[in-house]
């Protein structure tokens, strides 16, 4: 095989067309590997695609979702929310966000609620991480906190934003629940009216069909 002046001296081959696609069509198949599954729960969930009992859902699914991004939420050390999520992430995770502009009993109902289906979820739970976001809370709870939801990550709004909250969802007015998918999708939420059991039927759900996080 002849070589140019300069390939020669650099000792590499200049990569053929062929080369080149072969290794499109490579990280291609990886990523259809690796984030296909997720993308497929998805569509599945959504429509029912596949599943023998059609569409069955529980929660109150956003058409469409809205990136996590949009609400503006960081750690108490600074780290944006958003950067935990997507296709670059070695351990993708779903995320349970409890989010309330005053904790008062509903508010703590959610928080329960979300610790006790992570628990349920057995072997699964490691997949599925928790948060929230609280604008105020009563000195009792925060006293407790350590005890009760030492697992539930706190989070606060990054300085100078607001949180831009999807259509029907206002925690201010009502605690939400947010599920957020490992691609920073905020796809369902849920509240009081919603129990441990129908939330934690979705969530498996999730889970099985999707491989991912």
């Amino acid at each position: 095989m002849t070589t140019t002046t300069a390939d020669s001296m650099s000792g590499r081959e200049t990569a053929s067309p062929e080369q080149i696609r072969r290794g499109r069509r490579t990280a291609i198949l990886l990523f259809a590997v690796g984030f296909g599954p997720m993308v497929l729960a998805t569509i599945m969930f959504y429509t029912g695609w596949l599943n023998p009992a059609g569409h069955t859902n529980n929660g109150e699914l956003l058409q469409p979702v809205v990136p996590v991004k949009a609400l503006n939420l960081e750690t108490r050390t600074g780290e944006p929310l958003a950067d935990r999520f997507g296709a670059d992430q070695v351990d993708p995770q779903w995320l349970m966000l409890v989010a309330a502009g005053n904790c008062t009993e509903e508010c703590e109902q959610l928080l329960y609620l979300a610790r006790q289906v992570n628990i349920a979820l057995g072997k699964e739970a490691p997949r599925v991480s928790r948060a929230a976001w609280l604008g105020t809370t009563p000195a009792a709870l925060d006293v407790r906190w350590a005890q009760d939801y030492q697992r539930m990550e706190r989070l606060t709004l990054m300085p100078g934003t607001t949180p831009a909250w999807p259509d029907g969802v206002n925690p201010d007015a009502e605690p939400r629940i947010l599920l957020v998918d490992p691609f920073g999708n905020v796809m369902m939420h849920y509240g009081t009216e919603h129990t441990g059991k129908q939330m934690l039927k979705d969530i498996k759900q999730l889970l099985k069909l999707s491989q991912i996080g």
